[in-house]
């Protein structure tokens, strides 16, 4: 019988800052790494948006982690000849861009180097596929997504559609994943996963379903 170790909080900011420094396009040393019951507060200041985000998503694939705070901050003072007039055009035309984003559905709102997405959409994946296409210009600090999805099914289609896909996947135990789902789209995940990557590939999958507004992902980890 194998016995899963759980790892204490020392070992946990080991391995997530020793994750910091292998992951490619984070710069480790001004990442700041804290850990509370399995907890992982990162902080400290990066040069851009997706470094921050690269390092989030580092975080989150060392084993034993539970839940990731985020308060990096993107420094201003990294693309000094870029204002918000640039950004602003640089996002529009990244949008119009992009073959994902449905055209004129989404506009972008720019103010003090931070992104504001806007409109509405259809699936979950182009509501992504928005930020994608803004998250990497020049200057940008962040990017705040407030595109909504119409929902376009039944609850009931929602829910059948989501646990076949469950049970489809090779990375997920959908027989201990409960999805529920209402007229407006919302989709709730109960049950426990093994890993940090199972839980994220089940919400995944949820938003994956047509007509899916919202995913609330109470997915427990049981290491």
């Amino acid at each position: 019988m194998t016995q899963t170790l759980h790892r204490t909080d020392t070992e946990l900011k080991t391995a997530v800052t020793a994750e910091l420094d292998w992951a490619p396009g984070v710069n480790g040393t001004n990442i700041g790494v804290a850990v509370n019951e399995g907890a992982v507060t990162l902080s400290g200041e990066v040069d851009t948006y997706p470094e921050k985000r690269f390092a989030e998503h580092a975080a989150f694939r060392v084993h034993g982690v539970t839940a990731v705070a985020e308060e990096i901050t993107v420094r201003n003072n990294t693309w000094p000849a870029v204002n918000d007039t640039d950004i602003t055009r640089e996002a529009s035309e990244a949008l119009q861009r992009s073959v994902s984003v449905p055209e004129g559905m989404v506009t972008a709102a720019v103010h003090d180097h931070t992104i504001t997405l806007a409109g509405h959409v259809p699936w979950h994946y182009q509501r992504e596929a928005a930020e994608d296409a803004v998250r990497y210009l020049k200057g940008v600090t962040a990017v705040l997504n407030t595109v909504t999805i119409r929902p376009t099914a039944s609850a009931s289609g929602i829910k059948n559609a989501i646990s076949a896909a469950l049970v489809r996947s090779a990375r997920t135990e959908g027989g201990n994943t409960t999805v529920t789902a209402d007229d407006a789209g919302v989709v709730t995940l109960d049950g426990e996963v093994r890993s940090w990557s199972e839980r994220r590939d089940a919400e995944h999958a949820a938003w994956s379903a047509p007509g899916v507004t919202d995913v609330t992902n109470r997915l427990r980890i049981q290491y």
